[in-house]
């Protein structure tokens, strides 16, 4: 046979072999979310008043605002001092009228910062608060809920929102919460000091952190949960988690923290619990636990997020699984995400469970006491601009739009997919993540591409609107830029 023939019958195979492989396989079904009712905050007229109030405020100046700020931070610290001295529920007035007090105070301390170190005082006092009244409330119920979400979530935003107005220098990017107490073995991460059992909640900063922390019914600013196990002979402390590439590892701190963190709480079992006065060292057990099975076995990553099959994990089975072996029944309500478009996108990329354990709905759990934050300017507007961009994202895909994929790149994605299952057999972490099929990978990579566009019209818009008003968008206006970067985008 001549080379000329040769070279013509293995062109043609290939392009045989590229055409078959370019064959789409079937969608996925996609998942029935749950049946709950998405809170909505339904307040969009309110938010625009405390802009206009926010800019009358800035021309009265911070002299006259001063003793009305401390007229408002006052009432609000008499109504913390109220609730703290009875117990109440989760549909009380009192609850109501502590919200409307928190932002009337954020407005005016937003024109004057000099402030936000009072305001923040404050919101560590609140949250604190209605932490230790909700471990009275049936977390079961709607009721409950709401309001801590109302309160907890609400206040954080607010506060923020006075940060990104203030600039970089007016507070410390570590917030100390309270120091709840533990017997465990401890190490330094972030300048606080963690214990054995302590659970890290984070945000990463790729798209698809931004979809998983805004996605379910309770939008929040988590997208990754991990358990923190600390030697009590050598103090040194190692992180188990779970990451869509690789399955549940084990980090050392600086390990976890090279992957982009654009905020992380500490969170700790309340030391008054009945199963902790039992056994103080419960929390180090189940962190034990925890690594002895990750050390063990691999376990890969759990992409349909279902709570009740153990071989594969995602990041918040990693927290809740060895903790529910100990005893303690961690997210007292479960994680509901009904949106269309967040269920569509979400099975596209092999979730399917939609009533499941989010990291961001952690937070509220009565059961563990907000040790410490971490979050400092500029990861904080990329948060909330990653958060806005998501945002205007899932509008459409309410509206029916579908996450795209240059299918022309399918074949090389499937010969990827196989050279990865190769390295996943020799235990190594290949291009496609094990678990993740060809189609999944590309739609990914389609909606990442998405997103960076919308951000980068959104930052160009949110520049112009800065330079223009003299002050930085807040999350409403920010939203607005954000659709209208996403329709000049796609127009």
């Amino acid at each position: 046979m001549s080379f000329q023939r040769k070279i013509a019958r293995t062109t043609i195979s290939i392009l045989v072999l590229y055409l078959i492989l370019l064959i789409p396989g079937p969608e996925p079904p996609t998942g029935k979310g749950s049946q709950k009712e998405a809170f909505a905050w339904n307040r969009d007229d309110t938010w625009l008043e405390f802009e206009k109030r926010f800019l009358e405020y800035k021309r009265l100046g911070c002299e006259f605002l001063a003793p009305q700020i401390k007229s408002s931070l006052d009432r609000n610290h008499r109504l913390l001092d109220s609730i703290s001295t009875m117990p109440i529920g989760p549909e009380s007035p009192l609850l109501l009228r502590l919200e409307d007090g928190i932002f009337s105070s954020a407005v005016m301390i937003a024109a004057c910062p000099k402030h936000l170190g009072s305001f923040q005082a404050l919101a560590v006092r609140l949250r604190n608060e209605v932490k230790s009244q909700s471990c009275h409330w049936d977390m079961g119920q709607g009721p409950a809920q709401v309001a801590t979400y109302r309160l907890m979530y609400g206040t954080r935003a607010a506060l923020e929102e006075i940060m990104l107005q203030a600039g970089s220098d007016t507070l410390s990017p570590l917030l100390y919460c309270r120091n709840e107490p533990s017997v465990t073995a401890s190490a330094k991460i972030l300048g606080v000091e963690i214990h054995s059992g302590d659970i890290l909640i984070s945000r990463g900063g790729a798209p698809t952190s931004a979809l998983i922390a805004r996605g379910n019914n309770f939008q929040g600013n988590f997208s990754h949960a991990a358990l923190v196990y600390v030697d009590p002979e050598t103090n040194l402390a190692q992180i188990i988690e779970s990451h869509i590439e690789r399955g549940v590892t084990v980090s050392s701190p600086e390990d976890y923290l090279r992957d982009t963190k654009l905020r992380v709480m500490v969170l700790r079992l309340r030391h008054d619990l009945s199963q902790m006065t039992a056994d103080p060292l419960l929390p180090y057990k189940a962190a034990l636990a925890a690594l002895n099975e990750a050390e063990s076995r691999h376990i890969p990553y759990d992409f349909e997020m279902d709570t009740g099959e153990a071989r594969e994990k995602y990041c918040s089975e990693v927290v809740s699984e060895p903790y529910e072996r100990m005893g303690v029944t961690l997210w007292t309500k479960a994680t509901h995400i009904s949106s269309p478009g967040a269920v569509a996108w979400l099975s596209a990329f092999g979730v399917r469970n939609f009533e499941t354990e989010a990291p961001s709905d952690l937070e509220y759990d009565p059961q563990l006491a907000v040790v410490a934050e971490w979050r400092d300017i500029e990861t904080l507007w990329k948060d909330h601009v990653d958060n806005a961009v998501i945002d205007a994202m899932l509008e459409g895909a309410d509206r029916g739009e579908k996450l795209n994929y240059n299918i022309l790149l399918l074949p090389v994605v499937r010969a990827a997919k196989a050279y990865s299952w190769i390295l996943n057999r020799s235990g190594m972490v290949g291009p496609i993540p094990e678990g993740m099929s060809a189609v999944a990978a590309l739609k990914n990579k389609g909606f990442s591409k998405s997103h960076a566009a919308i951000k980068a019209r959104t930052l160009e818009l949110a520049s112009d609107f800065q330079e223009e008003n003299g002050y930085r968008p807040p999350y409403w206006e920010l939203l607005r830029l954000a659709r209208q970067a996403k329709n000049e985008i796609e127009r």
